[in-house]
């Protein structure tokens, strides 16, 4: 499936509430994907300009919030530069991770 990426200046509030659940709204291929996805994602993006954002993933939807959810399945703590870099494809997840610029916790499944 092709990569989607974000414009470069776009805002948290944009991309997690409207921008993300988008492109998946618009692309039955990534809808069927998720299909039998139900998952909480919280994604703690910190530094000047950062926020507390999830996504709740159910029946092939995806609804972005900002804020905390009451419960979990997989948080992503991620500096803002280093979110930006994931998103223009400049900065490989795995990269990342090993880098220790993206944390992980709880089910790690569902970061693929």
């Amino acid at each position: 499936m092709p990569r989607v990426v974000p414009p470069p200046d776009i805002g948290l509030d944009e991309f997690f509430m409207r921008w993300l659940p988008g492109v998946v709204s618009a692309d039955p291929e990534r809808r069927k994907q998720l299909a039998e996805t139900v998952a909480t994602l919280v994604f703690d993006v910190h530094g000047e300009g950062g926020g507390l954002y999830h996504l709740r993933i159910a029946a092939g939807v995806i609804t972005g919030f900002a804020g905390e959810p009451a419960a979990a399945d997989l948080r992503v703590r991620v500096d803002l530069a280093s979110w930006r870099a994931l998103n223009a494809g400049t900065l490989s997840a795995p990269e990342a991770f090993l880098r220790r610029r993206v944390q992980l916790s709880g089910n790690l499944f569902l970061a693929d």
